[in-house]
C-alpha cells in the first residue's frame, strides 16, 4: 500500500494538468490490471479521463454493483511533487494529495484487488476514478451520476479524520462524515465607462466602484445558522491607476445546507450581482462550477451503522460529521443512491503543506471498506 500511495503521491496530477491526472490514472488503471480487474478508460479532451474498473459477478440475482468513488487530482500547482516528494515521518505520511485523497484510491484499489483474488462478494464491484474533483468536476459529473444511477450503494473514500483530542495509535477512533454542504462558484463580470481620472472624471463609472458596493451586500446574505455562506474570494479590475475603470470582476462560493436553499441563495446573489449601484455600469453572474449537499436517508444512515459495526469488529470506534466541505458524494445521493463519505484512511490539514496521512490506518482502513462492501452488498440488495 505505501508502495503504491507513495508512485501516486509523486506523479504531478494538479486538476487543470490533463497530462499529469492522466498518469495517475494510468498508475491506478495499470494497478486493476494486473489484480484481474476490467478496466475502462473514459476519455476526455479537456480534463484528465476517468478511469472505471470492474469486478464482474455474472451469478449474483442483482446486477447492480457496489461503486467505490474516488479522485485523484489535487489542488497543487505543477512540480509540486519535485518540491515536497511522498515522505514519512514518525506516524505520518506527507505529501500532495496523500490523504485527498490518494491515500483514499489505494485502500479502494487494495479491497478490489481482494475480492478479485479471493472472491466472497455478493455484488459487482466497479471502482471509479475521476479526474477533476478538486474544481467542482466539470467533465467527471455526468460520469459520476451514471454511474451512481447504475449501483445499489457507494463508498467514497475521502479521508476520514481524527475526533478532536483524539491520538488514533492510542484510542483508535476517527471520524466519517454524515453530510456535506452543497457549493456553489460562480465569476461576475463587471462593465463601467472609461474616461480620464482627472480630466473627465465626471464622464466615467467605474465598474470597480460598483463592485465595492456590492461585496458587503454579498456577504451580507451570509446566514450562519442556517448554515449558508456567502464569501467573495477574489477580486481584480480596472485598466491604469489613472483611468476610470472600465471593468471588474469577483468570484464568490456559496456554501448551503439542503437542495431547498440553492435556488434562493443564487437569485439572491444574482440580484445583487445585476443591479446597478453606478449608474453607467452593468454586471453579470455566471455559475462557473458546483457540488450538491450531501443529505442524509434512511438507507445513508443504514449504510452508515454497517460501516460502524464493521470497524467496531477491528476495535475502532466511528463516529459521524457534518462538514462545509463539499465531495463527489453529493451527485451520488442526488441519485437517490446511499452513499457514504469519508472512508478513507485518517488524513489532515488537506490542500496545504502540512497535509498528512496516518499510515498506521491504511490496513484498518481497507480492513473495514471491504467487510464493509460484502454487509452492504447483501443489504442493499
Amino acid at each position: 500500500m505505501v508502495a503504491l500511495l507513495r508512485e501516486l503521491v509523486d506523479t504531478d496530477s494538479g486538476s487543470y494538468d490533463k497530462a499529469g491526472v492522466d498518469r495517475a490514472g494510468e498508475v491506478v488503471a495499470g494497478f486493476h490490471r494486473a489484480n484481474g480487474l476490467e478496466v475502462e478508460i473514459l476519455p476526455d479532451a479537456r480534463y484528465g479521463d476517468a478511469v472505471k474498473a470492474r469486478l464482474p459477478n455474472p451469478t449474483a440475482n442483482d446486477q447492480r454493483p457496489v461503486l467505490l468513488l474516488g479522485h485523484r487530482d489535487t489542488v497543487f500547482p505543477q512540480g509540486e511533487p519535485t518540491r515536497r516528494p511522498f515522505t514519512i515521518k514518525g506516524s505520518r505520511a506527507y505529501g500532495p494529495g496523500v490523504a485527498d485523497m490518494k491515500g483514499g484510491i489505494v485502500i479502494s484499489a487494495f479491497v478490489a484487488a481482494a475480492f478479485a483474488e479471493c472472491g466472497g462478494l455478493s455484488a459487482p464491484l466497479m471502482m471509479l476514478t475521476t479526474s477533476d474533483e478538486e474544481i467542482g468536476s466539470p467533465s467527471s459529473r455526468p460520469v459520476i451520476e451514471a454511474a451512481a444511477r447504475e449501483s445499489r450503494c457507494v463508498f467514497n473514500a475521502e479521508p476520514s479524520r481524527l475526533p478532536v483530542g483524539s491520538d488514533f495509535a492510542k484510542d483508535h477512533r476517527q471520524s466519517v462524515t454524515s453530510g456535506r454542504k452543497g457549493g456553489v462558484f460562480m465569476r461576475a463580470e463587471f462593465t463601467g465607462k472609461p474616461a480620464h481620472s482627472g480630466a473627465n472624471y465626471e464622464k466615467g463609472a467605474s465598474a470597480i466602484v460598483d463592485l465595492g458596493h456590492k461585496i458587503p451586500k454579498l456577504q451580507g446574505l451570509t446566514d450562519l445558522e442556517k448554515g449558508i455562506t456567502v464569501n467573495v474570494g477574489l477580486i481584480g479590475g480596472g485598466q491604469t491607476v489613472n483611468t476610470v475603470a472600465p471593468h471588474a470582476w469577483c468570484e464568490i462560493d456559496l456554501r448551503y445546507v439542503t437542495a431547498a436553499q440553492r435556488g434562493e441563495m443564487v437569485e439572491a446573489i444574482r440580484k445583487i450581482i445585476e443591479t446597478p449601484i453606478v449608474e453607467g455600469t452593468g454586471a453579470k453572474l455566471a455559475i462557473k462550477g458546483e457540488f450538491l449537499p450531501l443529505e442524509g436517508t434512511d438507507e445513508s444512515q443504514k449504510l452508515f451503522q454497517t460501516y460502524r459495526e464493521a470497524a467496531s469488529g477491528f476495535g475502532i470506534a466511528t463516529i459521524a460529521e457534518f462538514t462545509g466541505g463539499c465531495a463527489d458524494s453529493g451527485f451520488t445521493a442526488a441519485q437517490g443512491t446511499p452513499t457514504l463519505c469519508s472512508v478513507g484512511p485518517i488524513g489532515g490539514m488537506a490542500h496545504t503543506p502540512d497535509e498528512f496521512l496516518e499510515v498506521e490506518s491504511l490496513v484498518p482502513a481497507a480492513q473495514i471498506l471491504a467487510l464493509s462492501v460484502m454487509r452492504a452488498a447483501k443489504l442493499m440488495e
